[in-house]
This record gives structure tokens, C-alpha cells and sequence, in this order.
């Protein structure tokens, strides 16, 4: 009797552990994963509350003529707890050219609460791609 109720106990805490909703790299593959195969709506989720409708809207619309091939995070900076900028290669091309271009993107992830949320998105180098603000940073 004794054996089963410490069995009880142990597999009971095992499950009791706290653990944030999405973890930064987590959030980090389902929102490039949600942008690469259309899936806004899971993307969305990572984009703070107040612009996931106009982001949904825009991919949407941007999804007609640009199609990403694939994505690769190749650097991840976290600052504190809080921030962290994101280094990502993406391969992409536009229906109405056919070519593939390869931009790197620096995104900037901030928590909020318990979730990572994509707050920004620039060109580091690499080909303008539609969607993607302009680095302000001079190279």
C-alpha cells in the first residue's frame, strides 16, 4: 500500500510543473512555420492581439503572388528575459517572376505575460522582399 501511494505522489508532481505557454523558440517555429505554409491564423498568434486581423488580411493578400520556399533561424540574441532579436534566412520568389531570392531578417520578439510575440520584422541584406520593412541601420 505504501509503494502505490509514493507512486501516486511522484507521478502527480510530475505534472505539476509550471511551464510558460510557448517557450521563445517555440514561438519562434510556429510563427515561421505558420508564414512559410499560409497558415496565418497560427502565425497570428504570435503577433501582438491588437494587429493579428490586419496581419492575417495582409499575408493573405501577399500570399497571392509570394511564396516562402523555406527559413532558417541562424542566430537567436535574447536580452534578459524580455527581448530577443531573431537572425532569419528566408528563400522566397514571386508567382509572377519565378525567381528565388534569399533575404535575412532580423526579427524582434518581446514577452508579454507568458508568450513571445513578434513585435517587429527588417531586412538585414539579401533582396527587398514585399511585407518586410527596411533596415534604418546603415550596413
Amino acid at each position: 500500500m505504501r509503494a502505490i501511494l509514493i507512486s501516486i505522489l511522484v507521478l502527480g508532481c510530475g505534472g505539476a510543473q509550471v511551464r510558460p505557454e510557448h517557450d521563445l523558440p517555440e514561438s519562434i517555429r510556429q510563427y515561421n512555420e505558420g508564414v512559410r505554409w499560409s497558415r496565418f491564423e497560427v502565425a497570428a498568434s504570435s503577433v501582438p492581439a491588437a494587429q493579428r486581423a490586419q496581419f492575417v488580411d495582409d499575408m493573405d493578400e501577399r500570399a497571392n503572388d509570394l511564396k516562402i520556399t523555406d527559413y532558417d533561424v541562424v542566430k537567436v540574441d535574447a536580452h534578459g528575459n524580455r527581448e530577443a532579436h531573431v537572425q532569419i534566412k528566408l528563400s522566397w520568389y514571386k508567382v509572377s517572376e519565378g525567381t528565388v531570392h534569399e533575404t535575412h531578417a532580423l526579427q524582434t520578439w518581446e514577452r508579454h505575460g507568458k508568450a513571445w510575440l513578434i513585435v517587429d520584422a527588417t531586412r538585414l541584406r539579401g533582396s527587398e522582399m514585399p511585407g518586410l520593412s527596411e533596415s534604418v541601420m546603415k550596413d
